[in-house]
């Protein structure tokens, strides 16, 4: 954490002595009992549900050098002559219809790009000073730029007559780049397939012209978009990137004429794509919430091209959606705002609630994701996530986190605890080691043994060995709700499980936990596990929450911004407040501070409860 967060220093204390009894907490844990060996076999009865294991797939070291290379030369294909006699066919003479962008563009950007540049990662790119085929960026402006993304912002920025001159000289400038050149980003396929969105859902922008010369081009490099996609689509790195790819075709099938056989093949594909993306809960394979919002953006653009053409929603795409969005909503907290999970930032409610409204989907949030891995407990006005599943496998993983039993919790529009989240969001001239930081166990709320991560954190948003194996029992009551949990990623380091349990009241009001460390027996002829071993349990504070420490050291004040009064108290150890960070929706790092319970624990184990509580 010490590549994170600057050096920490201890508050000023302002609260009154509470007295033993207060202190010392009663323990919520019951004695352990052997978990079933089975995986979900028979369905719970009423509320009670058995203890179910989730286990990670071992070996798994995602793509293998033959394949990224395979991927590398297939590429370099697209500039050969077959590749392109492959582009080449009929233009159409125009789009058959025009759909709606159900997405509201950054009126900010837009306005940026009136003025002559692009804004975006943190980066002003100069458009009179841009050439379309040499463009070096951070690879979110490049998907930005590539994807005409911008089109959206444009649109928000002004009215269509003003903007219509801007959009075709820079669609102008990128076909003069990159309509004869097929190459990479330009031509990737995830890019291509939202340009074609893009593009189609601002038709009015860059298809207005009375220069037959250039709605020409612009049509050409629509078809040419179309065949390059049929054939490099399922060549696509399997997940969000293959799922888009596959939207573009169907897309373009909807869109050009006699796009009948297309539309048949582009749905088998996408067909192929989801059950290659989702899981069986509807959330993403990768575990990260910000490619399960892309996925659901591209669902939803393409939803809107089949109401244009006044075709029914493909069952394909209305079944993906279905059960994305009710998966995705069971990260949300009480306001409807996202928690920061697996690289996302902490994403508004409002643009959370435009992309449900953009998907056509009305559902309740998904309270247990057993696969995905994510639970979702509402209770009053809080709530509660829990991050209970296994790491995301190598293959699909994004910017995948150690953040294991992890946990946030809401209470209103107010985030109480968090996790510091965003190591996708950040600018990227930030220092690398703040991504990685941002990944690493101690950024989450959760207990970390001898400052190391619960799983490896690898580069290019991998993880490695580490936790293999998650148990979960769930009980559900009228007077509270009891999450059991534990996982085995110090097992082997340092003989040790982790085991978490936690209580909400059904009003919301008092949340009880309890970290327990389980000595396991030692397997094979491994170095020695040390006899004393230093642990921290980590509690990251919302941005709006002032923080006191208790007189007595054992406990902390926590006054939210709507003036509700909070309690923490600890039941085994005195307590710290140290400095700690937050990213908004922005990328923007917000300064705010932890709660840390510290010390050490021998080979024995040990049991370190606590309590947050509403005090009015």
């Amino acid at each position: 954490m010490s590549d994170v967060l600057s050096e920490s220093r201890r508050t000023g204390a302002r609260a009154a002595q509470s007295s033993e009894s207060e202190r010392r907490l009663p323990l919520i844990g019951a004695q352990v009992t052997e978990s079933r060996p089975d995986l979900i076999e028979t369905p719970p009865s009423g509320n009670q549900s058995e203890r179910k294991q989730l286990v990670r797939v071992e070996n798994d070291r995602g793509l293998s050098l033959t394949e990224s290379l395979v991927h590398y030369f297939y590429r370099l294909t697209w500039r050969t002559p077959l590749h392109k006699l492959r582009l080449k066919g009929r233009s159409p003479l125009r789009l058959l219809a025009a759909p709606d962008d159900p997405f509201t563009g950054d009126a900010r950007r837009g306005k940026a790009i009136r003025a002559g540049f692009f804004q975006i990662a943190g980066a002003k790119i100069e458009i009179e000073k841009l050439n379309f085929a040499t463009l070096q960026a951070a690879p979110e402006a490049l998907d930005y730029i590539h994807s005409f993304a911008w089109l959206r912002d444009l649109a928000a920025a002004a009215p269509r007559g003003t903007c219509v001159p801007i959009a075709e000289r820079l669609v102008d400038q990128w076909l003069d780049a990159n309509l004869e050149t097929v190459s990479d980003p330009a031509w990737r396929a995830d890019l291509a397939a939202r340009r074609i969105l893009n593009c189609a859902a601002h038709a009015p922008l860059i298809l207005s012209s009375s220069d037959l010369v250039y709605r020409s081009r612009v049509l050409r490099n629509f078809a040419s978009t179309a065949r390059h996609l049929d054939h490099v689509a399922d060549k696509a790195p399997e997940g969000l990137a293959r799922l888009t790819a596959w939207t573009g075709v169907v897309a373009a099938a909807l869109l050009l004429p006699d796009g009948e056989p297309r539309r048949i093949f582009g749905e088998a594909g996408l067909k192929r794509a989801i059950e290659g993306f989702l899981g069986e809960d509807g959330g993403a394979l990768s575990r990260c919430p910000l490619a399960q919002i892309e996925a659901i953006r591209a669902l939803s653009m393409l939803r809107s091209v089949y109401a244009a053409r006044g075709e029914l929603l493909s069952p394909i795409v209305e079944l993906a959606l279905a059960r994305a969005v009710p998966a995705l909503q069971g990260l949300t907290h009480h306001d409807g705002s996202l928690g920061s999970w697996q690289g996302a930032p902490g994403i508004s409610a409002d643009t959370m609630a435009t992309l449900i409204r953009a998907s056509g989907i009305r559902s309740r949030p998904l309270r247990e994701a057993r696969h995905w891995g994510y639970q979702r407990v509402p209770a009053g006005r809080t709530v509660v996530l829990v991050d209970a599943g296994t790491p995301a496998m190598a293959r699909h993983a994004v910017m995948g986190c150690a953040s294991t039993l992890a946990f946030e919790m809401s209470h209103g529009p107010h985030r109480l605890i968090v996790n510091c989240g965003g190591a996708s969001a950040i600018a990227p001239d930030m220092p690398p080691s703040l991504a990685k930081g941002l990944r690493a166990t101690a950024a989450h709320s959760t207990l970390c043994l001898d400052d190391t991560n619960s799983t490896a954190v690898l580069a290019k948003g991998q993880l490695g060995k580490g936790v293999g194996l998650v148990e979960l029992d769930r009980r559900d009551s009228d007077d509270a709700v009891r999450l059991d949990m534990t996982h085995d990623g110090y097992a082997k380091r340092y003989g040790m499980v982790h085991r978490r349990l936690l209580v909400l009241r059904s009003d919301g009001r008092e949340l009880r936990g309890e970290d327990v460390l389980l000595p396991v027996a030692k397997r094979g002829f491994g170095r020695s596990k040390p006899s004393e071993v230093p642990f921290a349990i980590r509690f990251h504070l919302g941005v709006d929450v002032e923080a006191h420490l208790a007189t007595d050291g054992w406990g902390v004040f926590l006054r939210v911004a709507d003036g509700s009064l909070w309690q923490f108290r600890s039941a085994a150890s005195k307590v710290t407040l140290e400095e700690s960070l937050w990213v908004d929706e922005h990328g923007h790092i917000r300064p705010s501070q932890q709660i840390v319970m510290s010390g050490t624990v021998s080979g024995g184990g040990g049991n370190y409860g606590w309590l947050i509580k509403n005090m009015g």
